[in-house]
């Protein structure tokens, strides 16, 4: 039920820019189209600025680091290749082309960029848990805003009709199975530590860690919870390293590898990267990962 009321409260704040953005002023439009491309900043910092915080109250957060990472890495690179794959066999053309020297230059500088954000969140984070042994913070008000802007955006968009065609349900269904491939080399990677179950239910948080958290905790343990926590923390990391480093190039595989997330945090990235276009694409694949995520945690936990 609260997947989906914060699912009900992404698409007002998208339908409600949409709508609102003919009745805005030419000075008013051009303000927004130009601080729209630093919010993926500011949201890069308050995602490293929660990882800081979240590791802060972890107990023992070295014990349960290397299963995390492990898992973020597997999940998010199988998502990416299975969706590439899936591409090349039903669409060739959208993998096809030649690589442009400035579509790489401009991917290596908003890296450095992103990685600097990244760093000024980390850095706030280890200053602010000097003083403090618990912060408020959520960045949740500061992400709607962001998407009542890109509904904005949209609503002066014209897109092609290409999002429209079946061809984009490859792009979730390919989180979902890359993700399960993951799970199923993760129990080896592990060494066994976790039942099989227990793996393929940490690949199905799609980034979505405040949910994932939460869940793994109430179902199974703290422990687990604190795993899948970090585990999609550093999915959504390693998803804006994919969406900076190759979303300019494979723009599917790298909302893919997005999943729950595309359609929040990374969607600035998506934008970004990938193009506004790819936006719809972004939106429907976090849609239908968000609504799935909870459901096949508590089935794989349940198996």
């Amino acid at each position: 039920m609260q997947s989906l009321y914060l699912i009900i409260q992404i698409f007002l704040a998208l339908a409600f820019g949409y709508f609102l953005a003919p009745k805005l002023s030419l000075n008013i439009r051009h303000f927004i189209f130009k601080i729209l491309p630093y919010f993926s900043y500011i949201l890069l910092a308050s995602v490293a600025f929660e990882l800081t915080l979240a590791l802060d109250q972890i107990e023992n957060p070295s014990a349960i680091l290397p299963p995390a990472i492990i898992i973020a890495l597997t999940t998010s690179f199988g998502s990416f290749f299975t969706c590439l794959f899936a591409y090349t066999i039903f669409d060739k053309q959208s993998v096809k082309g030649k690589i442009s020297l400035q579509l790489f230059v401009n991917a290596l500088k908003n890296i450095a960029k992103a990685f600097l954000a990244l760093g000024v969140g980390v850095l706030f984070g280890a200053i602010i848990t000097q003083f403090t042994s618990y912060i408020a913070f959520n960045s949740w008000y500061l992400l709607l805003l962001f998407i009542f802007l890109i509904g904005i955006e949209l609503a002066f968009t014209h897109f092609n009709r290409t999002w429209l065609s079946w061809k984009i349900l490859i792009v979730p269904l390919a989180a979902f199975i890359g993700s399960c491939i993951a799970g199923l080399l993760n129990y080896d990677l592990l060494n066994k530590h976790f039942t099989l179950n227990e793996t393929l239910a940490l690949a199905q948080g799609y980034g979505w860690y405040s949910m994932s958290g939460i869940l793994f905790t109430q179902l199974h343990s703290a422990e687990l919870g604190g795993i899948a926590l970090l585990t999609d923390l550093f999915r959504e990391i390693v998803a804006i390293f994919l969406m900076y480093t190759m979303g300019w190039r494979f723009p599917r595989p790298a909302i893919s590898s997005a999943g729950a997330t595309s359609m929040d945090v990374t969607l600035a990235m998506v934008k970004q990267s990938c193009g506004t276009h790819y936006v719809p694409h972004a939106m429907m694949s976090g849609l239908l990962l968000s609504l799935l995520a909870p459901l096949l945690i508590s089935l794989f936990l349940n198996f």
